[in-house]
């Protein structure tokens, strides 16, 4: 009596104890163990749950906000030869050193991207040009102009680019950024070099305009720089070729192709035919 008081005092059902044959049949049905195929698939489930939350507990030790504070951070990455993930002023990107071969075939890597297919350059300042491509045929003022802001110029290479061959191999011209963004220009100056530079999302997938539209690519980063929700649209940046002196053919609209062509009119540029 005094077990079944306890019994009752802690919320548990009180029962009739069955006798003979029915108790018999009331031990082999409480007793029997699940088959060793149940067995294996508690085990399995148990396994995959463990699996995944070490996955998401790891990913999410690996994202932080997009402020300066987290500048050095990214820097030792890229330094590293590492790939990270971060907001510019148009769309999230993948960002590298543009001067390792190893980081930069990661990068393909990751987006299932074919290596034919060319990837920007990321500088901190448009002074930084001049050393991965030739600007002297272009007008004083054009690029300040353009830049920084939601624009790729594709400029030829020149013969003293401080850019590894690997990069873009067979093309003597490259994108190059300058993004009116000052987390991924504060890498870049850090880093001391130029960073590779490409959207973040699987070859062919639309862009990504906050860190959840690439979640299945986090693994992939050794860091993820959230920036929230970017304004701007999928469009991307506008590229526009200026390798011929005074003509610019626009090679992808993007997001600034009106404010583009304007300026390159105002200093005499024409649209090539």
């Amino acid at each position: 009596m005094k077990a079944c008081a306890r019994a009752a005092g802690e919320g548990l059902p009180l029962v009739r104890a069955p006798t003979g044959r029915a108790l018999a049949r009331s031990f082999v049905k409480v007793t029997r163990l699940p088959s060793p195929q149940t067995k294996s698939q508690v085990s399995c489930s148990i396994r995959v749950s463990e699996n995944a939350a070490h996955r998401i507990e790891a990913t999410a030790g690996n994202i932080f906000p997009a402020t300066k504070d987290h500048v050095t951070k990214a820097t030792y990455a890229i330094n590293s030869g590492q790939v990270i993930a971060v907001p510019t002023d148009t769309i999230y990107g993948f960002a590298c050193d543009a001067c390792s071969a190893g980081a930069v075939n990661r990068i393909y890597e990751i987006k299932g991207r074919i290596q034919t297919r060319p990837l920007a350059i990321c500088v901190a300042d448009v002074s930084d040009i001049s050393r991965f491509a030739l600007v002297d045929h272009l007008p004083h003022g054009l690029l300040d102009s353009l830049l920084p802001g939601p624009v790729t110029v594709v400029l030829k290479r020149g013969e003293n680019s401080i850019l590894e061959r690997s990069l873009n191999p067979g093309l003597d011209s490259i994108g190059v950024r300058v993004p009116d963004q000052d987390f991924i220009r504060s890498i870049a100056r850090g880093a001391g070099s130029a960073l590779a530079l490409t959207s973040a999302n699987l070859s062919g997938e639309p862009s990504s305009v906050s860190i959840k539209d690439f979640e299945d690519l986090w693994p992939h980063c050794s860091f993820v720089f959230d920036g929230g929700i970017l304004p701007s649209g999928r469009a991307g940046s506008t590229i526009v070729d200026l390798v011929t002196p005074g003509i610019f053919k626009i090679l992808r609209d993007g997001s600034s192709r009106d404010e583009t062509t304007a300026v390159l009119g105002k200093f005499g540029f024409v649209e090539a035919s």
